[in-house]
């Protein structure tokens, strides 16, 4: 009883204050701390009962959203990396042209230096280079185009992961509140 009146008589100040003290000697971040997610107890539930309430909670916005955060982050990284792989694979593809234009250039000058009588080294010599520029040229934007590509999807990908942790967020503070709890994110 003297606690009901102790805390109808303290400032929110206090009490969030008393919260974090007590967060902070335990030296453990709640699972809604975990996810920047922060719950104070209205009706001063102690932190077993908090933590108790808090992985209901979080069960039941997994299985009522069918996001779990953890892994919703897991796959953010996954995707992160691959989209680095992706770029990487552009740009090479767009060094790669330079040698086929180089190539193809080559053929193309000592074909026509044949034809024209003219030294087939010195033909292919000048179609290796015009073709090296042109296959440059290609592939930069070909590697550019490809980089721009991966990027917007990557992007794509990391607002719908955005969603379905906001969407997590709202169920699970939604649970809280319904057990007496003031949920903000």
């Amino acid at each position: 009883m003297l606690n009901r009146i102790v805390l109808a008589l303290a400032t929110p100040a206090l009490l969030i204050a008393a919260a974090q003290a007590q967060a902070q000697a335990s030296g453990q971040k709640s699972l809604a701390a975990t996810m920047n997610v922060y719950v104070f107890p209205n009706a001063g539930q102690a932190p077993t009962q908090q933590s108790k309430d808090e992985g209901e909670c979080y069960q039941w916005a997994v299985s009522n959203t069918g996001s779990d955060p953890f892994d919703v982050q897991k796959q953010q990284t996954a995707q992160a990396q691959q989209a680095e792989a992706d770029k990487a694979q552009a740009a090479d593809a767009g060094a790669g042209s330079t040698r086929k234009g180089a190539l193809r250039g080559a053929a193309v000058g000592a074909l026509i230096g044949g034809i024209a009588d003219d030294e087939w080294g010195k033909g292919a010599a000048i179609g290796a280079a015009a073709g090296g520029v042109g296959g440059n040229v290609r592939g930069r934007r070909k590697a550019s185009a490809a980089t721009e590509q991966v990027e917007a999807q990557a992007q794509q990908q990391q607002q719908a992961s955005a969603a379905q942790i906001e969407n997590f967020k709202k169920a699970f503070s939604v649970c809280l509140e319904a057990k007496k709890y003031m949920v903000k994110y």
